[in-house]
């Protein structure tokens, strides 16, 4: 009776035991599968990440792509949009007063004080240090569309946080309706210009600033004026001629005091426009951190 009652609790021992044996062998399979998928899963985010690393340097080359297609598309289409300029058949004074010129060189002894609307020779690396030119992206990211579709004429801006930034204000001998923060800007070039050229400020004239259209010669690409950012300056009543090399001495004075206040000067396009000047892309970004915008 003794063995017969010794062989249950025996027969249950080695259950126990068994059961001990099979759950730390499942233990152990268990740990190594977990040990796995967790390599696995390591793996797989490193790849992951390494391959969101390829897409945003692909991203910024495509944005960057993007950027220098807008710049030729608009100097196309200002190029389609304007005569080809027509030197004038016999020299004049300047021409046979100045030594022959190459490169970036610039006329700086015309015999005297220049008149304001006499057209000097540009020397491009003057100008636009530190200043970037606003492509369609850039402004499209600050501002906005101005309104949901263009032509090549005028028309109302349309979208009303663009809208409401708007303001007509005399600065100076000029009216001219832009975004505020531009027209605080331009405030402050023109009391600048009233101090130390004041024949120029007296003179100053404008050909336009707020203009919602197409570049003129193109069907996609927005002109600047769209945002009230760009304004179009003559002298005397004058235009500069458009394409020609040269720009008239006044507007390079102006310049210098523009490219001060961070806008960049038409006059370095790859056609020369010297009567424009836009707000670059740095003081752009500056008054959207600073919340003018």
């Amino acid at each position: 009776m003794r063995h017969g009652a010794l062989i249950g609790p025996i027969i249950v021992a080695i259950g126990l035991v068994i059961a001990a044996l099979a759950f730390a062998v499942v233990g152990a399979l268990l740990e190594t599968a977990d040990g796995s998928a967790e390599l696995r899963l390591n793996r797989s985010e490193a790849e992951l990440a390494e391959l969101r690393s390829g897409v945003e340097t692909l991203r910024a080359e495509l944005r960057d792509a993007q950027i220098d297609i807008e710049r030729l598309a608009e100097d196309l289409a200002l190029q389609a949009a304007q005569p080809a300029f027509a030197p004038p058949a016999a020299a004049t004074a300047m021409d046979l007063a100045a030594p022959a010129l190459s490169g970036d060189e610039e006329v700086s002894d015309h015999g005297g004080t220049a008149e304001m609307t006499e057209v000097m020779r540009l020397g491009k690396s003057r100008f636009n240090s530190g200043v970037t030119q606003p492509g369609n992206r850039v402004m499209l990211e600050v501002l906005g569309h101005p309104r949901d579709s263009y032509s090549t004429d005028c028309q109302a801006v349309t979208q009303p946080k663009l809208k409401s930034l708007l303001e007509t204000r005399q600065i100076g001998p000029i009216r001219v309706t832009m975004i505020r923060p531009a027209l605080d800007s331009l405030e402050r070039i023109l009391a600048e210009l009233q101090q130390s050229e004041p024949d120029i400020y007296a003179a100053l004239g404008t050909a336009g600033a707020m203009c919602a259209r197409l570049i003129r010669g193109s069907r996609s690409a927005v002109s600047n004026h769209s945002w009230g950012t760009a304004i179009d300056v003559k002298l005397e009543g004058k235009l500069d001629g458009f394409g020609d090399g040269g720009t008239q001495f006044g507007l390079l004075l102006l310049a210098e005091l523009f490219n001060k206040e961070g806008w960049f000067w038409g006059a370095t396009y790859s056609r020369e426009d010297s009567m424009h000047f836009e707000v670059g892309v740095e003081t752009l970004r500056k008054w959207q951190a600073e919340g003018h915008l």
